[in-house]
């Protein structure tokens, strides 16, 4: 069984939050170790804000480099079937050639750091045409005023925001721009059991 994915607690937790659901949305519930969460958790909100606040300033782009390691090796030594890549800069674009859309059209999950209204991470599980399907811990309800993004109410275990690949790819400041190119980061993260073999990947056309 799956669970729903959650929503963060804080105005913070989103990093720990997120990289939670993308084992949520990999994973069914009895095949969670309780390590994972533990050290998510542990190695995760480590950023002090401009006034020393432990905390708030959310986790860093080294503490989800960190952890995405972290899993990689605790994937080979407890035979975990757990996968994941840190990407950086050009890498990190919703294109037909991407490394992202094709982690996506095998069945993975990718968590993205993007722009809401400060520096946010969300939740990557899917492709719809030139739409993807996101999951953002960050509860609202109202509708956007932003061309492009969608509010999701019936997928309560992969996604609950249509964005489209336009805005995410954007470099400015609104809703879900990815930003940048010099200061994008992602973590890609397979179930190595259910990824999908080239042979069998549906092709999406963005």
């Amino acid at each position: 069984m799956k669970n729903p994915l959650s929503y963060q607690m804080t105005e913070f937790d989103c990093g720990p939050t997120t990289l939670v659901n993308a084992i949520s949305f990999l994973f069914h519930r009895k095949e969670i170790p309780p390590d994972i969460i533990r050290h998510i958790m542990m190695y995760s909100l480590d950023s002090y804000n401009d006034k020393g606040e432990f905390g708030k300033n959310g986790t860093s782009g080294m503490a989800m480099m960190f952890l995405a390691n972290w899993l990689n090796h605790f994937g080979k030594v407890k035979r975990f079937p757990i996968h994941c890549e840190f990407l950086t800069g050009e890498q990190v674009a919703i294109c037909p050639h991407s490394r992202i859309t094709a982690s996506l059209q095998q069945g993975g999950a990718v968590v993205l750091r993007l722009r809401y209204g400060c520096w946010h991470y969300a939740l990557a599980t899917g492709l719809d045409g030139t739409d993807v399907l996101l999951f953002d811990p960050y509860y609202r309800k109202q509708p956007f005023h932003v061309a492009g993004a969608q509010i999701v109410s019936d997928a309560p275990c992969s996604h609950n925001r249509r964005v489209g690949a336009s805005l995410l790819n954007s470099e400015g400041r609104n809703p879900y721009a990815l930003g940048p190119l010099d200061t994008r980061e992602a973590v890609i993260l397979f179930n190595e059991t259910t990824k999908k073999t080239p042979a069998r990947t549906i092709e999406y056309m963005i």
